[in-house]
């Protein structure tokens, strides 16, 4: 059987209607939504498929979101796919992705991880509101030329490099004078292509340093268990099984760049010949098709 990784989708993939028909065919998925709602004290279901966009696209929201919508399309895997998990030595996801991957593992209980997603939510949408920034992707161009746009914008104020994507997708985070002063230097520079985000902050990034801290109090009162399959890192694109660790990263991973391409190429190293990407959203296949386009890649959307 082939080896296989489950990849799970960060902040970004949410959309108004997502999980709505999985909910309606598959009750398992439903049970998650109704215990997510119980403990937010809100209907996240509701949220989901009606919105408004503005409230999905919400940093507290839209975390909470993306993790249970992840976890409700892995039961829509288990009951179309049962074998599938059987098969799987290695997971990861996409920043927010990542705690998904660590329930999948069994490192973290559904319960503790949303009780931790939750704060982390709000502690980043906190701190996205004391400093207005964003981020910012830089399209076509590979990671030195990015730097060098970076160290030149960075005049005007706090800049830095938040997501290395994939070849030519680069993601940067900062102030928003900043991302300003980075735009018109990709202008000048010949038109070179530079997208704004739909997020609230400068997330990856140092200006996130009072997220970190209550990100550090939240999960210093959770179990963290040795996974099941290793848990690779966006910190240092590296699998990890140790609870101390673990805990540890996912701590520095608020204000670390993301290195998903690092990880993708890791994986595909270490054997991995399938890839299921389980959420809402297809990002993370675009991203390995960016990678490797022969690569056995599948979607379990939700």
């Amino acid at each position: 059987m082939p080896r296989t990784a489950f990849l799970f989708p960060g902040q970004g993939a949410q959309a108004v209607g997502m999980a709505g028909p999985l909910c309606q065919s598959l009750p398992a998925a439903h049970a998650l939504f109704q215990e997510a709602s119980a403990a937010l004290g809100y209907d996240l279901l509701t949220v989901c498929v009606n919105g408004p966009a503005e409230r999905i696209n919400a940093t507290d929201v839209s975390q909470p979101a993306i993790f249970v919508a992840g976890l409700a399309a892995l039961e829509q895997l288990r009951a179309t796919e049962p074998g599938a998990a059987n098969d799987v030595v290695a997971t990861a996801g996409l920043s927010l992705g990542e705690y998904t991957a660590l329930v999948f593992a069994g490192a973290l209980s559904f319960a503790d991880g949303l009780r931790v997603v939750k704060a982390r939510g709000e502690a980043m949408q906190a701190a996205a509101e004391a400093t207005p920034s964003g981020m910012v992707a830089v399209i076509g161009l590979e990671v030195p030329d990015v730097e060098a746009l970076v160290i030149e914008a960075r005049s005007a104020g706090t800049l830095e490099v938040a997501n290395y994507l994939c070849p030519g997708n680069t993601v940067v985070s900062g102030s928003v004078a900043a991302m300003n002063r980075l735009e018109e230097v990709c202008q000048q520079r010949g038109g070179i292509r530079a997208t704004r985000l739909a997020v609230a902050g400068a997330f990856h990034t140092n200006l996130m340093k009072p997220a970190d801290e209550k990100l550090a109090a939240a999960l210093a009162g959770i179990t963290i268990n040795p996974p099941r399959v290793p848990v690779w890192s966006n910190v240092d694109a590296r699998p990890h099984a140790d609870p101390a660790e673990v805990r540890g990263l996912l701590v520095r991973q608020v204000l670390s760049p993301v290195r998903w391409e690092d990880t993708m190429r890791g994986l595909l190293a270490e054997g991995v010949e399938r890839f299921y990407e389980i959420g809402p959203g297809r990002v993370l296949a675009g991203l390995m098709k960016r990678v490797n386009r022969k690569a056995d890649f599948r979607n379990v959307t939700a």
